[in-house]
């Protein structure tokens, strides 16, 4: 047949679950990667999490096997076994193997559930080398196995189940051969989810063991009888605590039940995390929006009434009232409408009725009850309001048209001859002897230098007003030339202005040198988001080692530790010579311009908000004021350090 023809005998039909197969991406967010690898998990999970939410059951157990699978076992009803009619099939192996078939569409098995899954769990089949499902009901424990999603055992009755003991237990394995370089499952991750789940069903017991070889055995119990209010007080880490006891809201309208739980701190970010049904909706939603205008509606009326804001004072914004704030807002509502099967967005515009009309009542009634806790809420947000226009202010003496005529900058900025900001670039360097190398080896019609003397303020723990009196935020601010925006306000921001399309860290490969980099990906998170939204930010990946092979001494760059050592075991026998470049000064111009700064060769890693964002939050735990939060951390990591002795 010619490749020219396009005929019917050129097309397909993807029957069952090889769609799936064939496009993971369209079905579970992260595709392929590790986050569709955990992915998998927590779409099993879910279905646990939802037998608890309908009253059924009180426990959840993950295990992580030591063959690589993991099991989750509830002890709710068990999944149905019987046979449905009209397919001929028993219940169980529809909804494993059917997209969009299960107990959630018509409300009767689920009052409320993460969402019309029928999907998930066909999925999660879909991926897996095997799945084994074992249910326990109605007096006996059936079993059915499959796959790459296609039965290989069907349903059949194993035992006799103790008396009053019910419950479905789900094992799988993620298919290797679709989930490429995947390792395994993150058990900190695993943790984290588990945790918040704790949090959310405020009294099921959750259980999370690691039996794999390996691995060191764990076995941990969470259980948070405090619901959603403990879970704020939990994430309340930045600054101190304004008043001794989370707030809690809670009631129910519309058949939607809400919960908030609220702590305010003496910092200056926000932390709103947002659930529908217990799933997390990363980037909020109608509940999320009903929140934020009850409250600060509530703030406003209380702050009026009782005359706390002084005349000639700027009227605290949102923004002013949530800096500082730790936050969870839960729905469990009957017919949740995400935005897609990742369900990071709930939809439901009466979400948005039923948060504003429950927050509106019941955290009036609470401000209203303890008068001392509006009154510091309020004084925080007034101080915040006050530093907003002071920051304004100073602002606008930072923002200047042409960089070069700022008096910040002479000695600093080396720009680049060209004035098309698509093809202009610049290096934010760490000190001034890596800065003399790369202002020597850079092609100066498109890269410009900006050298840094020290580590950058942690604007995590500092108001706008003083991060913009620190000489060297002040000097990458000028020399962007987009401005700098606050948190909720891009006012003072404008993308079109920028003068480059490529903004690139680069440090040394040393713990400074990650230390500064940590510090400017957290400001430009925080301060610069829409440049990262855009792709503009970059980080630079200078080698590790230089590496001189046999007689020839031909010089090879090595980026890492593993690449170390394979070029060693690729090369035993011969003469070799190990440099360990320990700073970017280190390299002279060439040796910079030919690892980390020649478009032809160099390697870089585009940020995502992710990566900032888990930069920013990894700071916060790591330099902040909380011990127990950077104990759970370097305990959960010390495996992964290596120690120079």
């Amino acid at each position: 047949m010619s490749a020219s023809t396009y005929t019917a005998e050129n097309s397909q039909v993807l029957e069952g679950l090889e769609a799936v197969r064939k496009r993971p991406a369209m079905y579970v967010m992260g595709g392929n990667g590790i986050d569709g690898y955990h992915q998998l998990l927590t779409e099993i999970l879910d279905n646990a999490i939802d037998e608890s939410l309908a009253g059924y059951a009180d426990s959840v157990e993950v295990v992580l096997n030591d063959d690589g699978s993991v099991s989750i076992t509830d002890n709710g009803r068990g999944v149905p076994v019987d046979m449905m009619k009209k397919e001929g099939k028993p219940a169980i192996e529809v909804i494993y193997t059917v997209l969009h078939a299960g107990g959630k569409f018509d409300g009767g098995a689920y009052k409320v559930s993460g969402g019309l899954h029928g999907v998930g769990s066909s999925v999660v089949n879909a991926l897996s080398t095997f799945l084994e499902v074992e249910v326990t009901r109605d007096g006996k424990i059936y079993m059915i196995r499959f796959e790459l999603g296609k039965v290989v055992k069907p349903l059949s009755v194993i035992g006799n189940a103790p008396k009053n003991k019910t419950g479905t237990k789900a094992t799988f394995m993620p298919d290797h051969s679709i989930f490429k370089d995947i390792q395994g499952f993150d058990y900190g991750r695993i943790k984290r989810r588990l945790k918040e789940l704790a949090y959310l069903t405020g009294g099921v017991k959750i259980i999370l063991e690691d039996r794999r070889q390996g691995h060191e055995k764990k076995h941990e119990e969470f259980h948070e009888k405090g619901g959603v209010a403990a879970f704020a007080h939990s994430i309340a880490s930045e600054g101190k605590h304004l008043y001794e006891k989370p707030m809690l809201v809670k009631g129910t309208e519309e058949n939607i039940e809400v919960e908030v739980g609220m702590m305010h701190t003496s910092g200056y970010g926000q932390m709103v995390l947002t659930y529908a049904n217990m799933i997390t909706n990363r980037d909020g939603g109608t509940h999320l929006t009903g929140f934020k205008s009850a409250y600060t509606r509530v703030l406003n009326n209380y702050a009026k009434k009782e005359n706390m804001v002084k005349k000639g004072d700027p009227q605290p914004t949102g923004d002013d009232f949530l800096e500082g704030i730790a936050c969870v807002v839960s729905v469990k509502i009957p017919d949740p409408q995400f935005e897609s099967q990742a369900k990071v967005k709930l939809l439901n515009p009466e979400a948005q009725s039923a948060v504003q009309s429950v927050v509106y009542e019941k955290l009036t009634e609470l401000l209203e009850e303890n008068p001392k806790v509006a009154k510091v809420i309020i004084e925080k947000a007034a101080n915040a309001a006050r530093a907003r226009e002071a920051a304004r202010k100073a602002r606008e003496l930072v923002r200047r048209a042409n960089p070069l005529e700022n008096d910040d900058l002479p000695g600093k900025l080396a720009d680049c001859q060209s004035e098309d900001p698509s093809v202009s670039e610049i290096y934010i360097v760490e000190g001034d002897s890596a800065g003399g190398s790369a202002k020597q080896g850079r092609e100066r019609r498109f890269q410009a230098i900006l050298p840094l003397r020290g580590k950058i303020l942690n604007v995590e723990k500092s108001q706008l007003g003083k991060i913009l009196k620190n000489a060297e935020i002040r000097a990458m601010v000028a020399a962007i030339g987009a401005g700098i925006e606050g948190t909720g306000d891009n006012e003072h921001f404008n993308l079109e202005e920028i003068r480059y399309h490529r903004i690139i860290i680069m440090t040394d490969a040393d713990v400074d040198g990650s230390h500064i980099r940590t510090l400017l990906l957290t400001f430009f998170y925080r301060y610069m988001k829409p440049l990262i939204d855009a792709g503009y930010l970059y980080i630079a990946q200078p080698p590790l080692y230089g590496v001189r092979l046999g007689r020839v001494k031909e010089l090879n760059y090595v980026f890492n530790d593993e690449d170390l050592k394979k070029l060693l075991s690729e090369n035993r026998g011969k003469n070799v010579e190990i440099q360990r470049f320990k700073g970017l000064g280190e390299m002279n111009p060439e040796q910079l311009w030919e690892t980390t700064m020649n478009p032809e060769t160099r390697v870089l890693k585009r940020v995502n908000v992710e990566d900032a964002l888990d930069a920013s939050s990894t700071f916060d735990m790591l330099m902040g004021t909380e011990v127990p939060p950077r104990r759970e951390f370097i305990e959960d990591n010390a495996h992964l350090a290596q120690l120079e002795i």
